[in-house]
């Protein structure tokens, strides 16, 4: 859904992805309908709809609100780990989990397991896709690359049953596809792909500064999931912008890249050869910036980068400050997504407004929602996605199809 390409992207069909979004939007209560009645359709045979829930093959509205009640993670972690422990087995989901998403721990302070399908992989596909289009309508960039903080590797686990548990950005970028819608949208990462998967943190982080700089010229925006990370990353450059320059002007790598891996792709693909005049540019400019508190950071060393994209919402609040005074106070912020580890809900339709005035549009076809009202007292039951009221606050409630 959302293109005629299932990884192409181009100016073409950019206002296409938008037009199909917003008729979904406009038939929300229908595209509700038909994905609640697919979820029960394909999960019937699940342990927990049949003989839990007593659901016994039923997908109409009305069974689904009486058998199948509100649950929140805790409830559903015995079934989780069966599947951590060994396998899926139709516990909670028909279709194969082929990793586990290991969440942030933002909300609760504590990770938790989500199972992962091949579903998930394609709805974080439909909805960068679909972002990405409202943005570059706002924003057009042309052929370019993007500075891209993402790290495919960190906090790597292996369960009891061999499944893979990363946080969920983990298992997306893994993915061939994801790389090829990149280079669909005309904004492939600036790193190699050995840098992303690279085992260890903070060489990967290096290298991510590493290759932003020496193709300045060509970053159209800066992104990473969540605001903090593109924070850290500006703050590491603070410490080391020396040796990167150093590396620049001498055309070799760091020692600090261990990983041969990622020295062989650094120094084949982003560090061929010296370029002294590269070096001397960024050096008197980084000089300056510390003078001035690093104030204008990425217009002044990225000077057509045209916005930042990252989730500032929630917790990720904070890192606004930091980011605009990198950004000089010009550089838009854009609050792109809304989502958790169980499944996005939506994405940012007016990229221009600040992330404080930030709305997100809910995709009636990521997922079934209901919205319980939040009032003082009182336990009121969830509304439909087409019941919601303006200016009245709810507690999200996702149905997926892993459960």
């Amino acid at each position: 859904m959302l293109g005629k390409k299932e990884n192409g992207f181009s100016t073409l069909n950019q206002e296409e992805i938008i037009e199909e979004f917003e008729s979904l939007t406009k038939d929300a209560g229908r595209v509700q309908e038909e994905i609640l009645k697919r979820i029960l359709q394909e999960n019937k045979e699940t342990e927990y709809l049949r003989q839990k829930c007593g659901l016994n093959g039923r997908t109409d509205l009305e069974s689904f609100k009486v058998c199948v009640p509100l649950v929140v993670h805790k409830d559903l972690e015995p079934y989780i780990q069966r599947i951590a422990d060994h396998g899926s087995s139709h516990i909670l989901t028909a279709k194969p989990v082929i990793a586990l998403s290991l969440s942030s721990g933002t909300t609760q302070g504590k990770q938790k397991f989500v199972p992962f399908t091949d579903d998930m992989f394609h709805r974080a596909l439909f909805i960068s896709k679909a972002s990405f289009a409202y943005r570059n309508r706002e924003f057009p960039i042309g052929n370019g690359k993007v500075l891209q903080f993402l790290y495919s590797s960190k906090q790597l686990k292996s369960t009891k049953s061999g499944l893979p548990a990363a946080p969920m950005t983990a298992h997306v970028v893994n993915n061939p596809h994801y790389s090829q819608m990149l280079q669909g949208m005309k904004a492939p990462s600036c790193s190699p792909s050995e840098v992303i998967y690279s085992p260890d943190f903070h060489q990967s982080l290096y290298c991510h500064l590493l290759c932003g700089l020496i193709f300045r010229d060509e970053i159209h925006f800066i992104t990473s999931v969540f605001a903090h990370g593109i924070v850290l990353a500006f703050r590491t450059l603070e410490q080391v912008w020396e040796e990167l320059c150093t590396d620049i002007q001498e055309g070799i790598l760091s020692s600090r890249i261990m990983i041969p891996s990622v020295r062989d792709a650094m120094t084949s693909k982003v560090l061929v050869a010296p370029n002294p005049e590269l070096a001397g540019t960024i050096y008197e400019k980084c000089k300056a910036l510390m003078e001035n508190g690093w104030y204008g950071l990425i217009p002044e060393l990225f000077p057509n980068a045209k916005y930042i994209s990252s989730i500032f919402t929630g917790t990720m609040q904070p890192y606004v400050k930091k980011l605009r005074h990198y950004g000089g106070d010009m550089l838009p912020l854009m609050s792109s997504y809304y989502g958790a580890s169980e499944g996005w809900v939506g994405f940012n339709v007016n990229p221009k407004d600040p992330p404080e005035a930030a709305t997100f549009a809910v995709a009636p076809n990521l997922g079934y929602f209901e919205f319980i009202p939040l009032k003082d007292g009182l336990e009121l039951e969830p509304v439909g996605v087409t019941q919601v009221k303006v200016g009245e606050e709810y507690e999200i409630v996702l149905t997926n199809g892993t459960g």
